[in-house]
């Protein structure tokens, strides 16, 4: 289990010739918040992004993400239903839990990388709020409801 914040900008390599493919931008999230898939900036001058499904990843190791093969990348063709950090971002976005109290704003997600299942959120209250209170994980077992203006999340507070 990791963060998306030690994920993004991780070289993405091929094992086939070990070479370096892309880097790590961004998650690709479904409405029902489990991870379908990685961002991944390709290219060095004219940088694009592709999609690349979490199923075909074949480790993630601490130094990159290792994939068979380059051609598991496809080109992004439509927006992802949600982003983490770019269009549909959910970074920022209001935490509701389902008895309607404020958990906060969201910052980061942890998630269980062979499955894509995302188990906890952290949140924030802001800056100096991090700073005399620590960070915040919400951790939840049920499917999150990803709304226009909030996520609504079943929670069990740790």
């Amino acid at each position: 289990m990791r963060t998306f914040s030690l994920l993004k900008g991780q070289p993405v390599f091929e094992t086939k010739r070990g070479t370096k493919i892309g880097e790590v931008c961004d998650l690709c999230i479904s409405k029902n918040g489990t991870v379908k898939g990685l961002l991944i900036k390709k290219g060095v001058f004219f940088k694009q992004s592709c999609f690349l499904d979490i199923q075909k990843v074949s480790s993630f190791g601490w130094d990159g993400v290792m994939i068979e093969d380059a051609g598991s990348l496809e080109k992004l063709k439509e927006t992802p239903e949600f982003t983490l950090n770019h269009q549909h971002s959910l970074e920022g976005m209001m935490m509701l839990s389902n008895s309607g109290q404020s958990l906060g704003l969201l910052k980061d997600v942890y998630f269980q990388e062979e499955v894509g299942t995302i188990v906890g959120y952290e949140i924030t209250d802001g800056f100096f709020s991090d700073i005399t209170d620590g960070k915040q994980v919400i951790q939840s077992e049920k499917p999150l409801t990803v709304g226009k203006d909030a996520i609504i999340v079943d929670v069990n507070q740790t």
